[in-house]
């Protein structure tokens, strides 16, 4: 999400302000921070950064902050930092091209409704195109501060979508990605007078236009994975058979406790159906380990979960808390130690579940989309269900469907050779 609003910053700057994106900050005119403020960590490395940029930029060059942190921060980011340029919170970066000629200048409104606004085009891979289908978040979920910093969550129009998909693959794209705090929670409000429509039926629309092949999403919430959603996304076949669940705990008590709406048995039952429908579907999650009052047998759940859903990939924090939301001010806090064997267990059982996962791949065939030239003779791409998969091959190769058999494993990139 934040690199599509790195994208249409850049085609705003592109196109109105005749602005190119260079890689040396030193030569730059602007230097934007896209922040993001899920974690505590990437907040206090932006202060850091920002005093490297100030100190080695040329003479004359602006900086602007942009993003979650510019959001929930506002007017202190240039209080702290004073050669700040702007500060335009994710919600206003519509607001790029206005802000630039504005000393000082923080746009920081979440409820700025962008839902409509038609951003240039700018794509940073001319071989898939990420596409947003709605903005902000309406969950209440107790230790995130998304709702603060992005606002009420307001859908995109389908034929909005459509049209931006079609122009995608008129330049060259095979692969949609959408995005969406809760893609599957599509279509609840727009703000306009708009046919609704939720996300199954968006998906069954997109997969009509010729010379798409592939329909990638994140992230689906699991309390909205119905029945319905579950069959299309196993019968469609230009859906990506690859899913990513926020699990957050396997603990029904502490789900309830971080208001995420569903139980451990009901995520359970989720992973089952889907594989039972879709047998090679890739399940990826979210885990948040030590959660204000998660006891020894809460997390005993989570790993429990770990253990009967076997996830091709998880992304496993110690909880971080954030300011503005409801467990800042939550009591039985784990202390850090706890907190650090508690992520250490998570991450071990999965790369022995990840190895054990890899090893079942050796011998097998895939269809890889090719989208990444390395520099050492390999090039890269990803099966239906997400596997990262490398051969050898050059610039040919990008943008091709090929199938691949693979001939040896690691731990994130499966390496292979072309057989078709």
């Amino acid at each position: 999400m934040n690199e599509r609003d790195t994208e249409h910053m850049l085609a705003e700057l592109k196109e109105k302000e005749n602005y190119d994106a260079t890689d040396d900050f030193k030569s730059a005119d602007l230097i934007l921070i896209n922040t993001c403020s899920v974690r505590e960590k990437p907040v206090a490395k932006l202060f850091s950064e920002l005093g490297i940029f100030n100190k080695k930029k040329k003479d004359g060059a602006k900086i602007g902050v942009c993003g979650c942190t510019a959001s929930h921060l506002g007017k202190e980011i240039i209080k702290r930092a004073p050669y700040v340029s702007f500060v335009l919170g994710a919600r206003n970066i519509s607001k790029i091209t206005e802000v630039l000629h504005k000393p000082k200048a923080v746009e920081i409104d979440i409820n700025y409704d962008e839902s409509e606004f038609a951003f240039k085009d700018f794509r940073s891979s001319k071989y898939k195109a990420y596409i947003n289908i709605s903005i902000g978040c309406d969950k209440s979920c107790t230790f995130c501060i998304v709702p603060k910093t992005r606002g009420d969550e307001i859908s995109i129009p389908m034929n909005l979508i459509i049209d931006e998909a079609n122009r995608a693959v008129s330049l060259g794209a095979k692969e949609i990605f959408l995005l969406g705090q809760n893609v599957n929670n599509y279509g609840r409000r727009f703000s306009g007078n708009h046919e609704k429509v939720n996300f199954t039926r968006l998906l069954q629309e997109l997969s009509k236009i010729d010379g798409l092949k592939r329909i990638r999403f994140t992230s689906p919430h699991p309390f909205h994975m119905d029945d319905e959603f579950i069959e299309e996304f196993a019968s469609n076949p230009k859906i990506c058979k690859s899913m990513h669940m926020p699990l957050q705990s396997g603990s029904t008590k502490v789900l309830k406790d971080m208001k995420r709406g569903y139980t451990k048995e009901w995520f359970l039952n989720r992973v089952q159906k889907l594989r039972e429908m879709v047998p090679d579907v890739s399940i990826s999650t979210d885990i948040i380990v030590a959660f204000p009052g998660e006891s020894d047998a809460d997390f005993e759940d989570t790993i429990d979960v770990m253990n009967q859903a076997n996830f091709e990939q998880v992304f496993s924090f110690k909880y971080s808390p954030r300011p503005q939301t409801e467990a800042e001010f939550f009591s039985d806090v784990i202390d850090s130690d706890t907190a650090s064997v508690r992520l250490t267990s998570i991450q071990e059982l999965h790369i022995k579940q990840l190895d054990k996962n890899n090893a079942s791949k050796i011998d097998n065939t895939y269809t890889v989309y090719f989208e990444e030239l390395y520099n050492d003779g390999f090039i890269s791409g990803r099966s239906d269900n997400n596997t990262v998969i490398k051969v050898k091959g050059s610039e040919e190769l990008l943008g091709e469907f090929k199938d691949v058999k693979i001939i040896s494993i690691g731990r994130t990139v499966l390496t292979g050779e072309i057989i078709n």
